[in-house]
């Protein structure tokens, strides 16, 4: 769990981070849990694009992201998701206590 002061740290990290994943008509299937799985594991923080034609919102797509992948939610705006997962072997990012 992390704390509001962390959420706001990881939301300014995730202003300047790209949407590299797009969550498209086929909804949240296996292969775009392993994509994430593994970007997760990668980068800790990473930005998803929810498209138009997804049957999920941009809600419920978190929500199940944060159920399937062990994560946490850092925010929602529009179509874009932003999650966070740390590296237990290799943190990258440092968070503020």
């Amino acid at each position: 769990m992390i704390t509001t002061k962390q959420r706001a740290y990881l939301r300014k990290l995730g202003q300047t981070t790209d949407a590299l994943y797009q969550i498209g008509k086929n909804g949240i299937i296996e292969t775009t849990i392993e994509t994430l799985d593994a970007a997760l594991t990668a980068r800790e923080l990473i930005k998803i694009t929810v498209l138009e034609t997804s049957p999920v919102s941009p809600k419920e797509a978190m929500a199940e992201l944060m159920e399937k992948l062990n994560c946490e939610a850092v925010q929602v705006i529009g179509r874009k998701v932003t999650i966070y997962r740390p590296n237990p072997e290799k943190p990258q990012i440092t968070l503020p206590r």
